[in-house]
């Protein structure tokens, strides 16, 4: 893995994401989704952990962490692709976790498709999010991701139908959006939103943002 020349900033915020080799999915089912899902919670730890040693009935989530290396303020899971908004611990690493999760998901990839080598597109790319108004934005962008997948070119053309794009991302389960919405399930531990500007205080000020967003791109 090539070394960052940037290093990362404590406290600072970042955008980071990848994708598959030439553009190849690196999620196939919901299994997949879910294991890189919960990934998120396992690998963000000083400790290691071999998944072969947990119980059979252990869920990752339960794995005990101590020190984190991140906070994770927002994620999305498309096909071939993830965004993770993100920011360093004072005695955290980025890079350390990218790496733990990437290794994790890629032993479960190749070891599920009986295949080898790489699967991801290179080192993943960070973005330096310094502008508050940038920040704000990238909340937005992550979770309106999977409109994509129903219209690949709402951002050009505008949103034809309001409806149908709410209620597809009120489907889309690879996201935090139902963190953002107030709904109770394991995968809220992922995140912790003390690290990030409280833009969102109540799910009703999230959903409104979503809401202007798509009315604001949406055709006439």
């Amino acid at each position: 893995m090539s070394i960052r020349k940037k290093p990362f900033v404590p406290n600072e915020h970042y955008h980071i994401y990848n994708r598959g080799n030439s553009k190849q999915k690196i999620f196939h089912d919901h299994k997949d989704y879910d294991r890189f899902i919960s990934l998120l919670y396992a690998c963000n730890s000083e400790n290691n952990f071999r998944i072969q040693a947990l119980n059979k009935d252990q869920s990752l989530y339960g794995f005990e962490r101590g020190t984190l290396l991140v906070d994770i303020g927002a994620y999305v899971l498309m096909p071939n692709h993830f965004h993770i908004l993100i920011t360093q611990t004072e005695k955290g690493d980025i890079s350390k976790f990218m790496q733990k999760i990437s290794t994790a998901y890629v032993m479960y990839y190749n070891k599920k498709y009986n295949r080898t080598g790489s699967l991801f597109e290179g080192k993943f790319k960070a973005e330096h999010l310094d502008d508050d108004n940038y920040l704000k934005y990238i909340f937005s962008y992550i979770h309106l991701n999977p409109v994509k997948l129903i219209d690949k070119d709402w951002k050009e053309n505008g949103i034809r139908n309001k409806k149908e794009v709410l209620d597809y991302l009120g489907k889309c389960q690879h996201s935090s959006y139902f963190d953002y919405l107030g709904k109770n399930r394991v995968q809220n531990n992922i995140l912790n939103r003390d690290a990030f500007p409280d833009y969102f205080p109540t799910p009703k000020d999230f959903s409104r943002e979503i809401f202007e967003w798509i009315s604001f791109n949406e055709t006439v």
